[in-house]
């Protein structure tokens, strides 16, 4: 029960200080914004290209705003020595880990649902049909992008050249989430939607390892 807790409060936290300012938020959505409206006009609305490549687009502006997103999300507890204070006041230091990883998932959901109506009206693409399904492709695309980021934010927070770091380190290590998931979406988006349980097969156990990995090594992570 002290892992619940700690995580629900250290949760409430990280929920307050970003909706106090929404500058992750702001800034994230700004840049999905431009991304899918400049690409927007490369493709004929009314072809099967939109189909085809749109969902690659959206799921390769999602992986560059979480890069972003995620970058902040260890540098912050730097200041003041905040993370030894937070490393103190919980008994499982899991419990930070846990606490971002929710709401670095969230934030990242909350952005995608803002853009999907605005990718379907400008691609061209009905989302309706299989939404239902399409919100847990969603879901475990972004927590496999949050899983990855959190535990390589702990590392390049306390790198010299952080700011390079994180994305050199996520991108490739991401890249058969980000394959998985746009397989999957094509599938979805398709004039008679499918379901490709083979990729959400893997995203499930992708999430699931990086999962026990954090769980075992986290506290390692937390170490300078």
């Amino acid at each position: 029960m002290s892992l619940l807790s700690n995580t629900g409060a250290l949760l409430g936290k990280e929920l307050r200080t970003e909706f106090r300012s929404l500058e992750l938020l702001t800034t994230t959505v700004v840049f999905i914004l431009v991304i899918i409206v400049l690409f927007s006009f490369t493709f004929d609305p009314t072809s099967s290209e939109s189909r085809r490549f749109g969902p690659g687009l959206l799921w390769l502006a999602f992986l560059f705003a979480a890069s972003l997103m995620l970058q902040p999300c260890f540098l912050r507890e730097q200041t003041n020595d905040t993370l030894s204070a937070l490393r103190l006041s919980v008994g499982d230091p899991f419990a930070i880990f846990l606490a971002k990883l929710c709401a670095n998932t969230l934030f990242l959901l909350f952005t995608e649902l803002l853009m999907l109506p605005l990718f379907a009206v400008l691609y061209n693409v009905n989302i309706l049909p299989a939404f239902h399904w399409l919100l847990l492709v969603l879901f475990l695309g972004s927590l496999g992008v949050s899983l990855a980021g959190t535990a390589l934010s702990a590392i390049s927070a306390q790198a010299r050249m952080r700011e390079l770091l994180l994305p050199l380190l996520l991108l490739p290590l991401l890249t058969p989430v980000l394959v998985a998931s746009t397989e999957v979406t094509v599938g979805l988006l398709d004039r008679n939607p499918y379901m490709q349980w083979k990729g959400v097969g893997f995203l499930a156990t992708f999430d699931l390892v990086f999962l026990t990995a954090l769980w075992l090594f986290g506290e390692h992570l937390l170490e300078e």
